[in-house]
């Protein structure tokens, strides 16, 4: 038995088998093979696997924004059955006698070249598709795993750390915890991990051996332990606090279907975070009373290319239609910082938390905004849709918006496209927009406090440098001071105020908000329960 310490993201207990996940890097090397026969037989085999990956990524893809966005991974299968390509590399192998990862990755750049260099529009694009292919076989030649699960059952994923794109297109009913050895409690992933009601550890002192691949382990993230090959004993106690821990939660659904009000009558919306489609079956489970905060984002994160805006429209229209009326609030785009998508080829930055991210980024990139406002507003035609606008920090950014925001309308309509009665927010992350609230007020209809960023840029410091963790202090004074005049600001001038940041859910502070004037918390959709809990103690 084998014990390490971690950190605690989210407090639970999760038994199962570990799943070593390794960032496995691949440097291409040409090889002289004896049997160029076995060689093609063994590319021909990895042309069939590539294809059975996309057959799954269709399906799933499908499933969850809808055919559009799927269609992709059909073209992908029918380009690795196309004899041009396929011949063009098993003749390399043939008579040059070399590997089967060089040739195809040889053959792939060929054609992509010669795609790029068409006039046509559609064969023009028609490169990228040939490099993600190419690249897909030489991954299933190299034995490099897919960014999913590769697994039959629900294991403990243990990684050094996982970006949120990473995060985002695992398969969540094959994740019983996550165990990183290292990361912030303040990073996204972190977020993630909580909205995904996962036991989670961070900063956690195991290494990333094969050995530990497939060994039965224990997270307890109630004592920041994991536990390898546990004994008798060990796994005794652990699955009475598994027992007791989920007796918990469901002692807690005994408060589905009531109010959000404390004892002396004070009421507060409590709304839910979430980052896909598929989390809006949870936040139905939990009695989410809407959606707070959309990010919108991992519709682009999960794409290897910038989603269309058929492919929004069919994700933010099932958000918007599941929660059957309930409102939904959609954050536009907020790539940079640490959620980066490679196919916007944002250029390095020392500190991408203060340079090109979130609303900056749609303000340069107009078309890019505009697809995006195009699907909300066709979107907002099946239930209550409002629109919040992250990283503002002053007037003349919500004006260029609102411009932004009649053409589109204006273009729609002209179309002949429906579209709903949309709410304009914002949110306030910065110290610039709590100390120009009270103009910004003037300008929208909602605030939303993103503290996890309000702290950040508060203290002047980066959430995701774990070297500095002690230093980071949501409950400091200067930042519950920054709430409270964003809250007063609003009001003041007849708008609602909420908040959507990690701090939403830490209970320590509910009353603290509550006596503050909160109209709206927004969480994890686990945590809206506890929570509830919470403010009808008040």
């Amino acid at each position: 038995m084998l014990k390490f310490s971690g950190k605690s993201v989210l407090a639970g207990v999760a038994i199962g088998k570990l799943y070593i996940f390794k960032k496995q890097e691949y440097t291409l090397v040409k090889e002289t093979v004896a049997d160029a026969e076995a060689e093609v037989a063994r590319f021909q085999d990895a042309c069939e696997k590539a294809k059975e990956q996309l057959g799954k990524l269709y399906e799933k893809t499908l499933e969850e924004v809808g055919e559009e966005h799927a269609a992709i991974f059909e073209v992908h299968q029918m380009m690795l059955e196309d004899l041009d390509y396929l011949e063009a590399i098993e003749a390399m192998i043939r008579d040059d006698k070399v590997n089967a990862e060089y040739a195809v990755s040889m053959t792939g750049d060929s054609f992509a070249e010669t795609f790029a260099m068409m006039d046509d529009d559609y064969f023009k694009a028609r490169s990228a598709d040939i490099l993600d292919i190419s690249k897909r076989v030489v991954r299933v030649l190299a034995g490099i795993k897919e960014s999913g699960i590769d697994s039959d059952e629900p294991v403990i994923i243990v990684a050094d750390d996982l970006t949120p794109s990473e995060t985002v297109q695992m398969d969540k009913s094959k994740i019983l915890a996550f165990v990183t050895r290292f990361g912030s409690q303040n990073s996204h992933t972190a977020i993630l991990a909580r909205s995904m009601n996962l036991p989670s550890l961070i900063n956690t002192d195991i290494e990333l051996l094969d050995e530990f691949d497939g060994k039965m382990a224990v997270v307890d993230s109630f004592h920041d332990t994991l536990i390898v090959n546990p004994d008798e004993n060990a796994m005794k106690e652990a699955e009475a606090d598994l027992k007791k821990w989920k007796d918990e939660l469901s002692a807690l659904d005994e408060l589905i279907g009531l109010d959000n009000v404390t004892t002396d009558g004070r009421k507060v919306n409590i709304y839910a975070n979430i980052g896909s489609v598929e989390d809006v079956e949870n936040v139905l489970k939990y009695d989410g009373h809407g959606i707070g905060l959309f990010r919108s984002e991992f519709v682009y994160l999960e794409s290897n290319d910038y989603p269309s805006e058929e492919a929004q429209f069919e994700a933010y229209k099932k958000v918007i239609s599941g929660m059957g009326g309930k409102k939904v609030i959609i954050r536009t785009l907020d790539i940079g910082a640490d959620k980066q998508a490679d196919y916007f080829h944002l250029a390095h930055e020392e500190n991408p938390a203060m340079g090109l991210r979130a609303i900056r980024i749609c303000l340069e990139r107009m078309e890019v905004f505009k697809t995006q406002l195009r699907a909300i507003y066709r979107a907002s035609a099946f239930g209550k849709c409002s629109i919040m606008f992250p990283m503002i920090i002053s007037v003349w950014e919500i004006k260029k918006i609102k411009e932004i925001v009649e053409v589109v309308k204006e273009e729609l309509k002209a179309e002949g496209h429906a579209i709903g009665e949309v709410e304009l927010g914002i949110m306030i992350e910065t110290p610039a927009a709590v100390m120009m609230s009270d103009e910004l007020a003037k300008e929208v209809e909602f605030f939303s406090i993103g503290t996890n960023d309000l702290t950040q840029y508060t203290l002047a410091i980066d959430r995701q440098n774990e070297c500095i963790n002690r230093f980071y202090d949501s409950h400091h004074p200067a930042v519950l001071k920054m709430i409270q005049m964003t809250i007063d600001n609003g009001h003041k001038n007849g708008i609602w105020v909420g908040i959507c940041g990690e701090l939403a859910s830490d209970l320590t502070l509910t009353e603290t908000f509550m006596d503050m004037g909160i109209d709206e918390l927004s969480v994890s959709p686990s945590a809206i329960l506890p929570l509830r809990k919470k403010v009808r103690e008040l």
